[in-house]
């Protein structure tokens, strides 16, 4: 029972820490002079993924054992699996909630297709990278550094900070204040962030606990739960800038994450494991294709709409009705 209620206790702390990071994140990008754009692709992205981030480093870096290594090769494909799928679709689904959709400002479309763009060359080159082996391929690790470095460099110059300026909330540290203290606004992004990164760790733990508990196989855990955890934060940040009417940049940050997801993960597993896929996470990594090409139809012809938005998540489903049979 005590799994159960930490579990609950860690959602409940990862929203809460997500709501006081989207209020610092926006002062933040303001103070950088970022556009709002880039608040969502880069900084919001960069924060949340930053624990994952280490998570993978310990496990690939300092593992003792193969399996402890695979654990990291394993996030680096669940973790694109799990945005491209689940997060979009609860944008979706959020937007539903809320009735809204019919007149959505999605923002620029084209923008958001070469996002996806970006991300279906990178993860082609990373999936295929996993069935070969050859002497120099650990190395191709820091090409993978370098594509996210372009990325951020074209984030940050493309978007433009002098565009139309939002009203943003006072800064929950200092209500009062019309324009928070520059300190104020970094201690409140830093402490959310240790507060997301103690609780999606703490979350994962208590979920490896409770599916035994529920008479889930360790594997369903592993492959189907895990994955949708550690993205918690990123959904958290999507349902409530959704909430907040600002549809743009919970998709900013959820193709802003799927970009570090494809990148930086797979840089550390590159230059420090085997990077070699078993048929599960080829599979995987088929299903995400499939999900970011429907995507990319969607968007090139204009055709975005709430429902389409939620029906990315049926993808996750199909990828969990394909591993039934290896659960029995």
């Amino acid at each position: 029972m005590i799994h159960v209620v930490l579990l609950i206790a860690c959602a409940v702390a990862i929203y809460l820490a997500c709501e006081w990071f989207v209020n610092a994140v926006e002062w933040l990008g303001r103070r950088l002079n970022v556009g709002s754009i880039a608040v969502g692709t880069v900084l919001a992205a960069i924060g949340t993924a930053l624990p994952e981030s280490v998570v993978t480093f310990v496990a690939v870096v300092f593992g003792d054992t193969p399996a402890q290594q695979d654990i990291g090769v394993g996030a680096a494909m669940g973790g694109p699996l799990a945005l491209a799928t689940v997060a979009y679709g609860v944008i979706g689904w959020s937007l539903l909630a809320r009735r809204r959709g019919a007149h959505e400002d999605w923002g620029d479309l084209n923008k958001l297709a070469k996002d996806q763009t970006w991300f279906a060359a990178v993860f082609v080159v990373k999936v295929a990278l996993g069935v070969v082996a050859f002497s120099i391929k650990p190395w191709l690790g820091i090409l993978f550094f370098a594509v996210y470095a372009v990325y951020f460099w074209r984030e940050m110059r493309g978007d433009d900070p002098h565009g139309p300026v939002e009203d943003l909330e006072p800064l929950k540290l200092q209500r009062r204040r019309p324009e928070p203290a520059t300190w104020a606004v970094v201690t409140q992004t830093l402490a959310a962030l240790a507060v997301i990164f103690a609780a999606s760790q703490l979350f994962v733990l208590q979920l490896d606990a409770v599916g035994p508990m529920l008479g889930l196989p360790p594997a369903v855990t592993a492959l189907l739960l895990a994955p949708i955890a550690t993205e918690l934060p990123e959904i958290m940040n999507a349902v409530i800038w959704v909430r907040q009417g600002k549809t743009k940049l919970a998709l900013a940050n959820i193709s802003g994450s799927m970009m570090i997801q494809a990148t930086v993960p797979s840089g550390l597993g590159l230059l420090f494991t085997p990077w070699r896929f078993d048929n599960t996470l080829l599979f995987s990594g088929a299903i995400t294709f499939m999900a970011v090409l429907y995507l990319l139809i969607t968007l090139r012809s204009g055709r975005l709409s709430v429902s389409r938005l939620s029906l990315a998540a049926g993808f996750y489903g199909l990828f969990a009705l394909a591993l039934v049979p290896t659960f029995t």
